[in-house]
């Protein structure tokens, strides 16, 4: 039978004594380390730009012809001549 501990430790550090904890992984972990903060800071610009775009009032006068418009604008651009 497995048992995994579920209650948590909270230990107050400061940011130094967290950064020289970091340094001594070993690679692969402090490359998880890693990971987590990237998805941590993507995450929270994810959210800021959800919210940016909620806040903005709906554009409801575009219509399928003017999509198809742009398109075939675009794509006229990138033929070459």
């Amino acid at each position: 039978m497995i048992m995994i501990a579920t209650d948590m430790v909270s230990i107050p550090i400061t940011l130094e004594q967290l950064i020289t904890a970091v340094q001594q992984l070993q690679p692969d972990e402090r490359a998880k380390v890693a990971r987590a903060l990237i998805q941590l800071d993507l995450h929270s610009d994810l959210t800021a730009l959800i919210q940016e775009l909620y806040a903005e009032p709906p554009i409801d006068d575009i219509t399928d012809d003017d999509i198809m418009a742009e398109i075939k604008a675009v794509r006229q651009q990138s033929q070459p001549i």
